[in-house]
């Protein structure tokens, strides 16, 4: 990944020296299980864990040579340790290192965006309860609709993430999945026990019938849970774009001294960051794709997904990380314009209060077809001369004739529309 798109802590979880380093807690791991079965000399183990050493330019520069990573690294690791080095990788194939190697590196870039995760739920779940009963106009298809409140709208937002998050730690933990079974996977030169061991000492669980590899549902899952939290953050993002534009100016991305909106236009405040996150995602959704296009491997295994895996998982997961940071910078800051709200809402006439207005002639007797267009046209007839729906209702003789005046300032009152509003937020609780 880029740097202007990385945070520094996944930087570091997918360097060449993490991954090696990661190579090389395997290979102790199968080491010490070989040494306990008395495959290898144990004193040989006890001079290999004190000798190895992970020295990435030397094995890229043998890998000029061998052209194949593994190789590289074994021979590298070996003449850091001398003699006893020759039982470096016994009896593994390349693929045990490499994939039960890359469960780690999974496993430490997952736990990175769980608390990234957990960061950004807390503060929206902040800003929910401090926005509980803000009171705002609701809107579906762009379109004015029912009142609602920041509060409500928040809560949403929260247990989405929720979801994400919770999604994303089940595809984690199934994609902690190693394998130490040899070259097609039936322990040809290997034993069951030896995986156990060193799989159970790495804390990984074990692929119940590897081939060579560890199949690609396991990644492919996890890449697609990491897409469908880039698509919430979008969802978010997306929402808070909205709110930002001239017209609504609702919400408001925080912005800094010194910050610029445009190179030609002074004046300009633009929601960029949000907008960052929404280009952000369909990357996300790419490398899913891809992540999916890698499961179908010829026989017990071929090479297709490796060169797509080595830009895909680092990238996905970097990504994420760091559009989960941006996105709770933008929330912790945001301004929240109430006086915003309020005049937003009352520019809507009061054609807020229809649905109600509709189900209150319902319930006073009248057929709810005739209802629906009793409302539609009262509707229309306020929006064309720009008048209050109420005002608009005590001309109307059909339906003054039906309603009291008492029920219809009940059915304008955009507290009676959001009366239970606040429940969504009270139910934050369950994430505490």
């Amino acid at each position: 990944m880029i740097p202007r798109y990385a945070t520094p802590s996944m930087t570091a979880v997918w360097s060449d020296e993490a991954r090696w380093s990661a190579a090389l807690r395997v290979e102790l791991a199968v080491l010490d299980a070989q040494a306990a079965t008395g495959e290898v000399p144990a004193d040989a183990v006890a001079v290999i864990r004190a000798k190895a050493k992970v020295d990435v330019a030397r094995i890229n520069e043998l890998e000029r040579t061998t052209d194949h990573d593994v190789v590289a690294f074994v021979n590298q690791l070996a003449e850091s340790v001398g003699p006893e080095g020759r039982w470096i990788h016994h009896g593994l194939t390349s693929s045990d290192v490499v994939d039960t190697a890359l469960a780690l590196q999974m496993r430490d870039a997952a736990a990175l965006i769980d608390a990234g995760l957990s960061t950004l739920l807390s503060t929206i779940i902040r800003r929910a309860r401090e926005e509980r009963d803000t009171i705002m106009i609701g809107r579906t298809h762009g379109m004015h609709a029912e009142p609602t409140t920041m509060g409500a709208k928040m809560a949403n937002w929260a247990f989405e993430v929720a979801r994400a998050r919770e999604r994303i730690t089940l595809a984690a933990a199934e994609a902690a999945t190693g394998k130490i079974s040899g070259p097609v996977g039936t322990y040809s030169q290997i034993s069951p026990e030896i995986e156990r061991v060193a799989l159970a000492a790495l804390g990984l669980r074990a692929d119940q019938a590897s081939t060579q590899i560890v199949q690609r549902d396991r990644h492919a899952a996890f890449v697609a849970a990491i897409a469908i939290a880039g698509g919430t953050l979008e969802r978010i993002a997306t929402e808070i774009r909205h709110l930002q534009r001239s017209e609504v100016d609702e919400m408001r991305e925080p912005f800094r001294t010194g910050q610029a909106g445009s190179s030609a236009m002074p004046q300009k405040r633009n929601p960029i960051k949000s907008e960052r996150i929404a280009g952000l995602a369909r990357l996300l959704r790419g490398y899913a794709a891809a992540a999916m296009e890698n499961q179908p491997l010829w026989h017990e295994r071929d090479i297709s997904h490796s060169s797509a895996e080595r830009i895909l998982l680092p990238d996905a997961t970097s990504l994420l990380a760091f559009m989960v940071e941006s996105l709770n910078g933008v929330i912790d800051g945001a301004e929240i314009r109430r006086e915003q709200m309020r005049r937003n809402l009352d520019a809507g006439l009061g054609l807020y209060g229809a649905s109600r207005l509709l189900t209150a002639l319902v319930d006073a007797g009248v057929q709810r077809d005739v209802a629906y267009r009793q409302v539609q046209n009262v509707s229309a007839h306020a929006r064309e001369r720009l008048m209050h729906l109420q005002a608009a209702v005590v001309q109307d003789r059909e339906i003054n004739s039906v309603l009291s005046t008492e029920k219809l300032r009940e059915i304008f009152d955009e507290r009676g529309a959001t009366q239970h509003a606040g429940l969504l937020v009270d139910r934050l609780t369950q994430l505490d």
